[in-house]
């Protein structure tokens, strides 16, 4: 089989990861890596032996398949070069900055039949993965993704940062339009918005109630999932995944007796899998896990969200309350 010729740009936190799976794979040669720091490239020559170039551009038909780790407003101006030039590409979310770049680049795609992946890891999560099985119809989703304040990631708010990752999953259980989102928060340590909520309500019914923040004392990453007969309580950060279910007969009179089931999973290594994911499905040109329209539809929503919190949070005397805001 030939190895697959692949690249990361950008190679700092989460770039040097997604060198690392690469660099792993026995179907994959990584060409290279770009990064306008001097001392990032070098780290990974000596780690991974791999060459480091400060401009993307210089990778350009040389590689098959390229994952862009870049900040997020790179996101668009690395892809599009590199799918113009053939390449594949696994773009960490959010997909772009704004929906209509993101537009151009799924096009841009389809134009020229080639993979264009988002990276939503969560996806990837094997609490995630079994949870599939359990779903039928949820009626309430409510999540929670709490985590202490770090430095990165704060070019964007964090429902763009955390809350986007909830949202993703969200969609892809609900599997209906949005009919209206009511949204509340606050910058707090950053000039961006750093802690929010958003109650969703979709038009098959279901409501998702969606939490997240940047300045916790402790990190969660948690869902409940209600749906008839059953309720799924998923932590995504212990892996692990209990499943209420209402019994098959209730006795008159008497207070029901559930059926509680409880799964742990290994930790695994979700990025491993995302990339193999990708690596897969150029090699059997099928669509992704995680496609670009699921990273469309995520920003859509995200963006939808911030901007809900925003027009409140300025709304001043008079205006109207926050979290009362409908889109």
């Amino acid at each position: 089989m030939t190895r697959l010729r692949c690249a990361v740009v950008g190679a700092g936190y989460l770039g040097r990861f997604h060198a690392q799976k690469y660099a792993g794979l026995a179907d994959c040669e990584l060409v290279g890596v770009a990064d306008p720091s001097t001392a990032v490239r070098e780290r990974l020559q000596a780690e991974l032996g791999v060459a480091g170039t400060a401009d993307h551009r210089e990778l350009l038909g040389r590689v098959d398949a390229v994952s862009i780790a870049t900040p997020t407003a790179l996101h668009h101006a690395v892809a599009r070069d590199f799918l113009a030039a053939g390449a594949h590409v696994l773009v960490e979310k959010p997909i772009t900055a704004t929906a209509e770049e993101a537009r151009e680049l799924i096009a841009l795609a389809a134009a020229r039949q080639l993979v264009l992946q988002v990276g939503h890891l969560e996806r990837f999560n094997p609490v995630i993965l079994a949870v599939a099985g359990e779903l039928s119809s949820p009626r309430f989703i409510e999540s929670n993704r709490l985590a202490p304040f770090k430095p990165r990631g704060t070019d964007v708010s964090v429902v763009l940062d955390l809350m986007i990752h909830d949202i993703d999953l969200i969609e892809h259980m609900v599997r209906s339009p949005i009919a209206s989102i009511d949204a509340i928060g606050a910058p707090v340590f950053t000039d961006e918005i750093d802690i929010a909520n958003a109650r969703m309500r979709f038009a098959n019914g279901c409501v998702a109630d969606v939490t997240a923040s940047r300045i916790s004392l402790k990190a969660e990453r948690k869902l409940r999932v209600f749906q008839a007969n059953a309720y799924l309580s998923i932590d995504l950060q212990q892996k692990l995944l209990s499943v209420v279910r209402k019994p098959a007969v209730i006795e008159e009179g008497t207070l029901p007796k559930v059926d509680l089931e409880e799964r742990s999973f290994e930790q695994g290594d979700a990025l491993a899998d995302e990339i193999r994911s990708f690596v897969d499905a150029v090699r059997q040109g099928k669509r992704p896990v995680v496609s670009g329209e699921d990273g469309l539809r995520a920003l859509e929503t995200a963006t939808r969200i911030a901007e809900l919190v925003n027009r409140g949070a300025g709304a001043g005397e008079g205006g109207p309350p926050a979290g009362i805001l409908s889109g």
